[in-house]
């Protein structure tokens, strides 16, 4: 169980550990042999106490809009889509700006004698 909590999109395995020992359900049980009582526990206490799947990644997009919003550093590099804390771009920083983009060799002219 301790597993199958972190597919969701805001829970780790640290915040599923959390959410185990808070609610007393055994983190050893499978999904599929959780009983309904445990199963409407479990769903309770994280509505209750975190903000999981939809609502965080919507969290998460309004901070960035903001921050673009009101003209930072920060959000004007989420915009370009380059690295946001400070790290080198012109070697590397191939996960955030993507595959390269080989420029077309310039063609050599014949010498001239």
């Amino acid at each position: 169980m301790e597993i199958a909590l972190t597919y969701l999109y805001g829970i780790g395995l640290s915040r599923s550990h959390e959410i185990l020992d808070a609610t007393g359900v055994n983190p050893d049980v499978r999904v599929k042999d959780l009983s309904d009582e445990d199963a409407l526990k479990l769903r309770t206490y994280i509505d209750e106490n975190y903000e999981i799947e939809g609502d965080l990644r919507r969290w998460e997009a309004m901070n960035i809009k903001r921050l673009g919003d009101i003209g930072t550093y920060r959000g004007r590099r989420h915009r370009q889509g380059l690295p946001v804390r400070g790290q080198r771009t012109r070697t590397n920083a191939r996960t955030r700006r993507g595959r390269r983009l080989t420029v077309a060799g310039k063609k050599k002219t014949p010498a001239k004698k």
